[in-house]
């Protein structure tokens, strides 16, 4: 009996699956990476910049004098977020927490509440 190999071909079988969560939020191309960071703690001076919290409202006054309005509170312009913007800032805010993005979180947050902006420039 001849010594021959007894190797099969063994035929690959390729499988598509669905994309995880963390892939679809990630993106198609992200390559997980671990970032290496130093910090250097300085020593405190005597001579830092101190607030106290005695001037912490927003203030609003004229130039010239006339007219001053003291400890006014400036308005922050909303608009009416809609249930939709409500499922979508929570579903980025969802996104930025899992992806570790505080960017898209911030932005999801903002959604949600009103305050991203969406509305306020008009062009005429």
């Amino acid at each position: 009996m001849p010594f021959r190999s007894s190797r099969r071909n063994n035929v690959v079988a390729t499988r598509t699956t669905k994309p995880t969560l963390m892939t679809r939020l990630r993106g198609r191309h992200a390559k997980t990476q671990t970032v290496k960071t130093t910090t250097t703690v300085e020593p405190r001076t005597t001579a830092a910049h101190h607030t106290t919290g005695a001037n912490t409202r927003t203030t609003r006054s004229s130039r010239w004098g006339r007219n001053t309005r003291r400890n006014e509170p400036i308005v922050h312009h909303r608009r009416h977020a809609s249930v939709g913007d409500k499922i979508s800032g929570a579903m980025m805010k969802l996104k930025g927490s899992l992806t570790r993005r505080p960017g898209v979180k911030a932005a999801g947050t903002r959604r949600m509440h009103g305050t991203d902006g969406r509305g306020s420039r008009r062009v005429y």
